[in-house]
């Protein structure tokens, strides 16, 4: 028989069930609203948010350099200062090379290219004519060719304006992280009350701890592949193979997409180069790099660093480079590291035996920034 309503008149309580998954639904609602509105704001404050995130990932990278130069006696300014200066070395010598690599193959691309293109049409026959056709016709007339090429110029100055200002204020953050980071847990401790500043301490210590094995364990597998791929290209008589090897580098921070980009390049340039059978060489090269890494080393360093699902690294390297594009898909894994960082203190017993085991557990190098 149906509960009768109770004597004074109030509807009687829903099931136990029915208010838990009523409370389950509010938390989650609450929680998916507080991220969209986090990425939503990351994403609109870029230009100040991504100098910052890049400069964590920078330091998480180069903070054990500090301790090693403090013991043989510089001060952390200076040892900050040297830091930066031979990482803008590095940088700039990839980006050289890769410039330079990039400049000189690119009219033998695009006529190796062009020539396949032909070729395909030719096979196709009246279908790959009436494609050329398509192709005429989205091409436009003179003038638009022009007003296209004036706005394009425009555009890379405003963005080659934007990334310059960008890598300079990184550089700065770089610098004062690596020189001031080990006051951030002082701080925290002076701003916060003392239960939940230990808390966000902890929290940020991890998070700092997983980004930075993240940026050390892809570090160490880009240099490993950009060494046997350059070495490949360079026998098999590839031009630029040094400038191909720092965009193999370059892209290993992008997981499993910026393989695929990198050695689609390398593979372009053997074919304007030396054709298809020059081609299909490096591209057996590309690929035979790519299954040692994918089943020895990254099981076995990444193991030792971050442990983070293929499944999840996919998903969250397509999920942002739907949000912010190709820096959202630079910055998704390693955010995702943080972020397993900080689930990982939260789910600890709360308890001074916890937080001793936490600052037993990271180390002097897990110091945040």
């Amino acid at each position: 028989m149906p509960a009768e309503p109770p004597e004074d008149g109030r509807p009687a309580a829903l099931p136990r069930p029915v208010r838990l998954a009523a409370a389950w639904s509010a938390a989650v609602l609450l929680v998916v609203a507080v991220a969209a509105l986090l990425v939503w704001a990351l994403v609109e404050l870029q230009a100040a948010t991504v100098p910052v995130v890049v400069a964590l990932l920078g330091t998480a990278l180069l903070e054990p350099v500090m301790p090693w130069l403090v013991r043989r006696g510089l001060r952390r300014a200076a040892a900050a200062g040297l830091t930066c200066t031979v990482l803008v070395l590095a940088v700039s010598g990839v980006i050289a090379l890769l410039v330079n690599s990039l400049v000189h193959s690119a009219p033998d691309i695009a006529a190796a290219l062009s020539e396949a293109g032909r070729r395909i049409a030719d096979r196709l026959g009246p279908l790959g004519e009436r494609l050329q056709y398509a192709l005429q016709q989205s091409s436009g007339s003179g003038s638009d060719l022009v007003n296209s090429l004036a706005n394009g110029v425009l555009s890379g100055l405003g963005l080659a304006t934007q990334l310059l200002t960008g890598a300079v204020l990184t550089l700065a953050l770089v610098f004062f992280f690596l020189r001031d980071g080990h006051r951030t847990a002082d701080a925290v401790r002076a701003w916060l009350p003392p239960g939940p500043a230990e808390t966000v301490i902890a929290c940020a210590r991890q998070a700092f701890a997983a980004t930075a094995g993240f940026m050390r364990g892809t570090t160490l597998i880009a240099l490993i592949d950009a060494l046997f791929i350059t070495i490949g290209l360079v026998v098999l008589g590839v031009p630029g193979a040094a400038g191909l090897g720092a965009l193999v580098f370059m892209g290993a921070y992008i997981p499993f997409v910026g393989a695929f980009l990198s050695g689609t390049v390398a593979v372009l340039v053997a074919l304007a180069d030396g054709g298809f059978a020059k081609a299909l060489w490096v591209l057996g090269v590309v690929l035979a790099v790519q299954a040692v890494e994918g089943n020895v080393l990254q099981p076995f360093i990444q193991s030792r660093t971050v442990a983070l699902h293929p499944a999840t690294i996919m998903v969250a390297v397509v999920a942002g480079a739907g949000v912010a594009g190709i820096m959202g898909a630079l910055l998704a894994v390693p955010l995702c590291a943080a972020g397993l960082g900080v689930i990982t203190v939260l789910r600890r017993p709360a308890g001074p035996d916890a937080a001793t085991a936490a600052d037993a557990g990271d180390g002097p190098g897990a110091t945040p920034p």
